[in-house]
């Protein structure tokens, strides 16, 4: 099961890191040996700082960048158990998985709906939850070697933490299908396009310019600035819920499936999977 007790992260075991500097909340994925990979240890750190930086007075906008040469490449299939859930029974286990993935909903809507407003740095692959993750950002900067994708219906499984809801609202539902139902890569300037990024940059000046963004709205009037995220999410996230609860079921029933096991023993051996709907 998840490790959900406690606000410790152990030394050696960071994913994220968090420094305040000039009104700015640096939140670093630093895990760059692994491209960044996910794993259940980074959900449980990023609720842990979302909660230190929702009550920092002194942070007043969010950065959100990772360390090496991609943003996230997907769930870590390294990590303990390769992130699975057991069960004694296959209902019990599709009910865990299925609590397990509310669990990170509910971290994951606490980063998105902080007060300060999140800008996030994307460079190299941005792949499932790493995407996933992006697009909880209120704006997101990539680099021109930006590589975005919603790979999980090529090894059995659904979108599991509201990605494709997410790119259904900024970009419409037919692109939401097109990319989550084919797994297809799309790069940072059709991203730009798509309007799931606001801006694509040499990477060289990623940093400076999604800095530079991030410090324009730190240095905004605070109150007016968290009144409209508010606002706009009200807006935007009409219906968010109760379709994330869906997604959780849905993700549940088909991380618990034959095909899922096909899916990723055919991704380990790099052949084709052949799934059976079961």
């Amino acid at each position: 099961m998840i490790d959900t007790i406690g606000t410790d992260i152990p030394e050696g075991e960071e994913r994220l890191r968090l420094d305040i500097e000039d009104g700015l909340g640096i939140l670093t994925l630093c895990y760059p040996h692994k491209l960044n990979a996910w794993s259940w240890e980074s959900t449980r750190q990023l609720g842990i700082f979302a909660d230190r930086i929702r009550f920092d007075d002194s942070i007043r906008a969010v950065l959100l960048r990772a360390e090496g040469r991609a943003f996230c490449a997907g769930i870590d299939v390294t990590a303990r158990n390769g992130g699975a859930i057991g069960g004694r029974s296959g209902a019990e286990r599709t009910r865990n998985y299925y609590e397990g993935l509310r669990w990170v909903h509910e971290r994951f809507r606490t980063f998105a709906g902080l007060p300060q407003p999140i800008v996030a740095a994307v460079q190299g692959y941005c792949l499932g939850f790493g995407f996933e993750l992006a697009l909880m950002a209120d704006v997101r900067i990539a680099s021109d070697d930006a590589v975005f994708a919603l790979p999980e219906a090529q090894i059995g499984v659904a979108v599991d933490a509201g990605g494709d809801l997410r790119i259904a609202r900024d970009a419409g539902a037919g692109w939401a299908k097109l990319l989550s139902l084919t797994g297809r890569r799309i790069d940072a300037a059709t991203a730009e396009r798509l309007r799931l990024v606001q801006l694509s940059t040499p990477i060289a000046e990623l940093t400076k310019t999604a800095r530079e963004i991030a410090g324009e709205i730190a240095a905004n009037a605070p109150l007016a600035v968290q009144g409209i995220k508010r606002g706009i999410d009200a807006y935007a996230d009409a219906g968010m819920d109760a379709a994330l609860d869906r997604v959780a079921m849905n993700a549940a029933i088909t991380l618990t499936s034959e095909d899922s096991r096909a899916g990723y023993t055919a991704k380990g051996e790099r052949r084709a999977a052949a799934f059976k709907g079961k």
